[in-house]
C-alpha cells in the first residue's frame, strides 16, 4: 500500500504585476542647453509583484522613487513606460472614467497624513458612507449598519460613538484607522499604504502595523507597503525591495534580505538601525552623503558616489539585477552575475 501523498502548497498568482515601471519628468522648464530636453528619472525600470496575503515593501530613502510608484499604481500619473497588469489585464493606460473608478475601487490608498486625508467638516460616518454610496457595496437602508461593522473592524469602538465625531476629536492614530476603515468599504483586494505611520507617535505604530498584518490575513488583501524605516519592513512585510535614486538595488523575501543583505546600500540602512544589543559598540558602516544624480544621470551605478566598496566599472556601466540566491536579486558588481 502505497503513502498517502502529502498536499502540496501552491502560492497564490499575483493580483497585479509591474513589469519594468518607469517614471520621468520634465527638469525645470524641460529644456537644457542647446534645446536639449532633461529629464528627472524618479523610477527606472522597478518590476515586481504583489500577491493576496501578502505584504511587499518598497524601501528607500526620501527622494528614491517610492511614493512614485504607489502614485503609477493608484493611476495618479501615466508611466513613462512598464505595464501594470491587474487580474490579468493591462491597466497601465486607463483612459474611460468608468474603468478607473472599477480599478479605483480595487486597487486603494493609505496616505501618509490622516488628517489630510479626511475632510475637517464631515463626521467619520460621512467619510466611510460615501464610498459606501458611489460604488453601491450594499442597500441605503444597511449603510449605517456597515459603516459601524467596519469601524469595529479596525479597532475603533464604541463604533456608534466614533462614528458621530469629526477627525479634530480623533487622536492621529484614530484618524488613520478611520482611513483604513475607508478604503475597506469598497472591498479593495489591493492596498498601497505610503508610508501609513510615520506621522504617528512612535507608542501607536505599532497599532496599525498590527491591523495591516490582520488584515492582510482575514480579507486576503495585498499590500504595498511604502517606507524609510526598515525596522517595520522587517516587522510587517513578506518581501523587501531597496530603492535608491528611482532602481531596485536588491529585493527578495524579507529574511533573506535583511538577514544577508548584499547590496552595499541596504547594509548601510541596516546599520543606521539602533540595535540595544549592541549598545555604542555596535559597527556602524559609513556611507558618503553625495546627492545621487537623478537628472540625465549617466549610464553607471547610481550609487557610485556613496559606495565604500566603488570599483572603477561602477562608474562606466549600470550592473543589472540579477539573481543571486533563488528568489534573491541584487544590482551590484560585487556578484558575478550581474
Amino acid at each position: 500500500m502505497s503513502a498517502q501523498a502529502l498536499p502540496v502548497e501552491v502560492a497564490a498568482p499575483p493580483v497585479m504585476r509591474v513589469e519594468g515601471l518607469t517614471m520621468h519628468f520634465p527638469a525645470g522648464g524641460g529644456v537644457g542647453p542647446f534645446g536639449t530636453r532633461r529629464w528627472i528619472h524618479a523610477v527606472d525600470d522597478v518590476s515586481f509583484d504583489l500577491t493576496p496575503g501578502r505584504v511587499t515593501a518598497l524601501v528607500g530613502e526620501s527622494g528614491s522613487g517610492k511614493s512614485t510608484v504607489v502614485r503609477c499604481l493608484a493611476r495618479l500619473y501615466e508611466p513613462t513606460a512598464g505595464t501594470i497588469m491587474f487580474h490579468g489585464e493591462d491597466v497601465t493606460h486607463l483612459k474611460q472614467r468608468k474603468e478607473l473608478l472599477q480599478y479605483r475601487a480595487q486597487v486603494q490608498m493609505i496616505f501618509q497624513d490622516p488628517f489630510g486625508s479626511l475632510n475637517p467638516v464631515k463626521t467619520v460616518e460621512h467619510h466611510i458612507e460615501r464610498p459606501l454610496k458611489i460604488h453601491h457595496i450594499v442597500p441605503r437602508n444597511e449603510i449605517h449598519r456597515r459603516v459601524l461593522d467596519l469601524l469595529s473592524s479596525v479597532g475603533l469602538s464604541p463604533a456608534q460613538e466614533f462614528a458621530a465625531k469629526y477627525p479634530h476629536q480623533l487622536s492621529g492614530g484614530q484618524r488613520q484607522r478611520v482611513a483604513i476603515a475607508r478604503t475597506l468599504a469598497v472591498e479593495p483586494t489591493v492596498l498601497l499604504a505610503d508610508e501609513p505611520i510615520s506621522m504617528l507617535d512612535v507608542s501607536i505604530r505599532i497599532g496599525i502595523l498590527n491591523l495591516m498584518h490582520e488584515l492582510k490575513a482575514s480579507r486576503n488583501i495585498a499590500f504595498l507597503y511604502i517606507t524609510h524605516d526598515i525596522a517595520s519592513a522587517r516587522y510587517i512585510a513578506d518581501d523587501v525591495l531597496v530603492m535608491y535614486a528611482g532602481q531596485v538595488v536588491e529585493q527578495g523575501p524579507t529574511d533573506a534580505v535583511l538577514q544577508n543583505p548584499l547590496h552595499p546600500y541596504t547594509r548601510l540602512l541596516l546599520s543606521a538601525v539602533p540595535n540595544p544589543e549592541a549598545g555604542l559598540t555596535g559597527r556602524r558602516i559609513q556611507g558618503r552623503g553625495e546627492v545621487p544624480v537623478v537628472i540625465d544621470p549617466p549610464e553607471a551605478c547610481r550609487f557610485t558616489a556613496r559606495c565604500p566598496n566603488v570599483m572603477d566599472r561602477c562608474r562606466t556601466a549600470m550592473p543589472r539585477l540579477a539573481e543571486v540566491e533563488p528568489g534573491h536579486l541584487v544590482r551590484c558588481y560585487l556578484y558575478p552575475n550581474s
